[in-house]
């Protein structure tokens, strides 16, 4: 089944927050943020900035009459500074007038006087200075610090994987309208609908009932607009609160680039010590996580990062602990991997550096310690259903890996200028979210008179095609034609109390729910049709709108079905609610099962290097991937696609870079790049591996928003396998992303 927004995203007619019809009163809201990254708030003068004409009020945390604070995790983060700012961005006052071009001439005349404080920008220097969001969190396994005595081969180093914007077509924005007794309607571009009504009501100092927050669809999302879509919504909404008129608030893009998170920027060192036959024994690794100013989902990511810090190997004894560093950057939030990439990029380095120590191919190493059945993780899952082997040998065979070896043996022997380099990256990812508690979901199904369907959920529509896997679920389940069934906006007053949609856990979980809700109405639909035919309710089924009973087409339609139930006042309705089974994790032990199911794969890179410019090609990438049972083919081919493009990004082009008082510098399209059409991969092969699936896994269909993400991190080590091929002197290094400019210095270095 196709996308079922191709149709009007091709015709320019899907509706996203800024495309909604606005009253005719709407006001328009625009952000006063620090100029500075960290200092004491001396003072504010908005006099001129008040009477610009057209200005309606200026907010600031004096009018919050509930809590300034939309923290979720740790309560540190308000709404509007009071007497400190801690990063430049950081809002300050929101200025409300009658235009957003009068909005944005009242800013220019905001004056401020900030006495500077210290600033810091890195996780080392955080760490210097014992600047934490929080307590460290570790898990271990076995007992590394005798192991390594025992150990043939101990190697150590360092790694850094810089940030990385997700620049989400749509920008942040909420539109909030007064509705009638006090209550307030948000339409918000979110992923977590209810963290918007959560915190809404937190500030305003109202019941999270009085909140609606109701969100048609995202433009992109990334995890960006997990918890950081929030404050924007609440700041309209407390303006609502006072004004009694609708408010919009739409970031541009430079206040966007400028004011929100990115992915977390990561210093890791690592020491891994194997026996003589290659195996891994002990592995230990320390993570410095920059937060940022206040901790958003930064816990949450730690603790991702430490469950995928041995990413497809199964190393017996393990120690690895990570520091959620507290700095003067905007507060750093999650994204597609949520911690796991750069977890897995300092166990792949670690990997690498024992391989050119060693002077072998780094797959030897790699091959040598896959994940096999019944190994255990390092946070206690026994590894069940493991593909991990099965993905790498598939990918070796069908792939002809031997052939491009040669290949690329033969053309750097005859090529002096360009060289070739290729790597192997295997991937596994758990499923659920590692917060136990947020594993369950709701959907509200409706069957009306005429026999058409609606279904509400808590998942959010954000590209990835969430709401046409659902639809799938419900006409299949009920067994009507696909176009009986429409999928509701994600509204916080039809799925109340909804998990963000995230994880790669949406699918799951929303649609389990939905699973869930149409069987229980086809089984009350069976029971009416039972009596009409005059039948066994078990030798009836429901397809395309037909009855079929023992595999015979009668002459009863659906709809002549439901129109009975009315009539003997069948519920046609059912609101269900579906949670996870089996998985727990409990933290004083840091011990558990997680994750309801992993999700594996393999990817063969190949790059060209340009020895004279430093520029590369990425010639191929080669994938064998753990779809499970996909229910969509080309909807999860297409999410492999994309996360591959965003992960080659990060590890090659996506600088993020912040001078030393916190100012960020690429924050312009011009200063910081991403792939376009000329840096992609001239060729991307997936092959689906033959698996059974999950039947944790919607219909069998495992996961796919997240994990092929890191078959980009392969691309980092082809490239610096051609440099290698090109300077015998080079000494292999761990700094993403690998620009062009660092593969120049790294082409010519002595």
């Amino acid at each position: 089944m196709k996308n079922i927004d191709s149709y009007t995203h091709l015709r320019g007619e899907s509706l996203f927050v800024d495309d909604i019809i606005t009253r005719q009163d709407t006001l328009y809201g625009l952000v006063f943020d620090s100029p500075k990254a960290h200092g004491k708030i001396i003072a504010v003068n908005y006099a001129k900035a008040e009477a610009v004409h057209g200005v309606i009020k200026i907010f600031t945390y004096k009018d919050v009459r509930g809590e300034n604070q939309i923290g979720g995790i740790i309560p540190d983060e308000p709404l509007w500074a009071e007497k400190e700012v801690h990063f430049q961005g950081q809002p300050i006052a929101f200025i409300v007038a009658e235009s957003e071009q009068i909005a944005k001439k009242a800013r220019k005349l905001i004056t401020i006087e900030i006495e500077e404080l210290p600033i810091i920008t890195t996780a080392k220097e955080a760490k210097a200075k014992g600047s934490f969001i929080n307590a460290p969190r570790s898990f271990n396994l076995g007992d590394t610090a005798s192991t390594f005595k025992k150990c043939k081969h101990v190697f150590s180093g360092n790694t850094f994987s810089n940030g990385q914007e997700h620049l989400y077509l749509e920008t942040q924005g909420a539109y909030a309208i007064p509705m009638e007794n006090g209550n307030i309607k948000i339409i918000s571009s979110t992923q977590g609908p209810t963290s918007v009504q959560k915190m809404a009501a937190q500030v305003l100092g109202i019941a999270m009932h009085k909140i609606e927050v109701d969100v048609t669809r995202l433009g992109g999302g990334f995890g960006g607009k997990e918890d950081q879509a929030t404050p924007w919504a609440v700041m309209a909404a407390v303006a609502v609160q006072y004004l009694k008129k609708p408010v919009k608030f739409i970031l541009n893009r430079h206040d966007d680039l400028r004011m929100t998170g990115k992915r977390h920027p990561y210093d890791a060192t690592f020491k891994i010590g194997l026996d003589k036959d290659f195996n891994i024994l002990a592995y230990d690794v320390e993570f410095l996580q920059n937060s940022g100013a206040a901790a958003d989902l930064s816990p949450a990511i730690a603790e991702r990062t430490l469950f995928h810090a041995t990413n497809s190997y199964y190393i017996p004894n393990v120690s690895s602990i990570v520091h959620s560093c507290k700095t003067n950057l905007p507060p750093n939030t999650a994204f597609r991997g949520f911690g796991g990439p750069q977890g897995m990029f300092v166990i792949e380095s670690a990997i690498a550096k024992a391989a050119s120590e060693l002077k072998i191919n780094k797959r030897i190493i790699q091959e040598r310690n896959l994940l096999v059945e019944n190994d255990t993780f390092s946070y206690g899952q026994i590894a069940t259903q493991v593909e991990m082997k099965n993905t790498w040998n598939t990918a070796i065979k069908d792939f002809e890996l031997a052939k491009i070896e040669s290949r690329i043996t033969k053309f750097n022997n005859e090529n002096t200028l360009f060289k070739k380099g290729i790597a192997l990256m295997p991937i596994t990812f758990g499923i659920s979210f590692t917060n136990t508690p947020m594993n369950h979901a709701r959907a509200l199904v409706h069957i009306y008179q005429d026999g058409s369907v609606g279904v509400s959920t808590g998942a959010v529509e954000m590209g990835q095609s969430v709401n046409t896997k659902m639809l799938q679920v419900a006409y299949k389940t009920l067994g009507v034609r696909s176009k009986n069934v429409k999928l509701e906006t994600t509204n916080t007053t039809r799925v109340a109390n909804t998990s963000p949609t995230a994880a790669s856990a949406t699918a799951d979980l929303n649609g389990k729910a939905v699973l869930k809700a149409c069987k229980i109405l086809k089984n009350r639909l069976k029971k009416v049709a039972s009596k009409l035919l005059k039948v066994d309710e078990k030798e009836i089924r429901f397809k395309k709108n037909e009855v079929i009973v023992n595999g015979e087409l009668t002459a009863l339609t659906w709809k002549q079905v439901v129109s009975q139930a009315m009539l003997d006042r069948v519920a046609l309705t059912e609101n269900a609610h579906y949670v996870t089974p089996k998985i727990h994790f409990d933290k004083t032990k840091e011990k558990g099962h997680p994750f309801a199911y992993h999700v594996y794969g393999t990817a063969i890179t190949e790059v060209t290097v340009d020895c004279i410019r430093g520029v590369y090609e990425i010639d191929a990438v080669k994938i064998v991937h753990d779809f499970g049972q996909s229910m969509n083919l080309g909807i999860d081919i297409g999410q492999v696609e994309g996360a591959l493009a965003q992960g080659i990004g990060w590890m090659t082009m996506e600088e993020i870079a912040y001078d030393k008082k916190g100012k960020l510098l690429s924050n312009t399209l011009s200063s910081y790049k991403v792939p376009d059409v000329f840096a992609a991969a001239k060729e991307v092969a997936i092959i689906p591996l033959e698996t059974q699936g999950n039947k944790m896994a919607i219909k069998k269909s495992k996961a796919v928003g997240e994990p092929p993400l890191m078959y980009g991190i392969g691309t980092y080590f082809a490239i610096q396998n051609a440099i290698k091929a090109f300077n015998s002197k080079h000494v292999i290094k761990f700094n993403s992303p690998f620009t062009p400019e660092k593969v120049l210095i790294s082409l010519y270095e002595d």
